[in-house]
């Protein structure tokens, strides 16, 4: 960790918020990434203090930036470049209790293909005998 100059493209990897660098410049680009309420481009440089909203498949996360890193490391080390705000967990976690109770009735994957005579309830429910 430095306090050198860090796209945030590289940093967004660095703290293992993006698999790829290609796909955290493709984010950013694609707004789904904005420092201090602001939309910005991927060459834009990180500085410590910085709040970023990162929106990554239906998450959406606010951290502060509290070390800046160009390396990808460990995520214990990379868990350290950031504070996300109790605000953030909270949603998040509202977010994933609401999917987990939308979800409770479903059987995934089905128990088994349908038979014979299934397939024809079937047909015959979908009206098409």
């Amino acid at each position: 960790m430095t306090d050198e100059k860090v796209r945030i493209d590289k940093w967004l990897w660095a703290a293992r918020f993006y698999k790829t660098r290609s796909m955290a410049a493709a984010a950013v680009t694609g707004g789904h990434v904005h420092v201090n309420g602001a939309r910005v481009k991927a060459a834009r440089f990180v500085a410590i203090g910085d709040e970023l909203r990162i929106v990554r498949n239906e998450m959406e996360f606010v951290v502060i930036v509290q070390a800046i890193s160009g390396k990808r490391g460990p995520a214990t080390v990379a868990h350290t470049l950031y504070e996300e705000t109790e605000e953030s967990k909270a949603a998040r976690e509202m977010r994933v209790t609401e999917r987990r109770l939308m979800n409770l009735g479903r059987d995934f994957p089905p128990p088994k293909r349908p038979g014979k005579r299934d397939r024809r309830l079937i047909r015959r429910f979908t009206k098409k005998v």
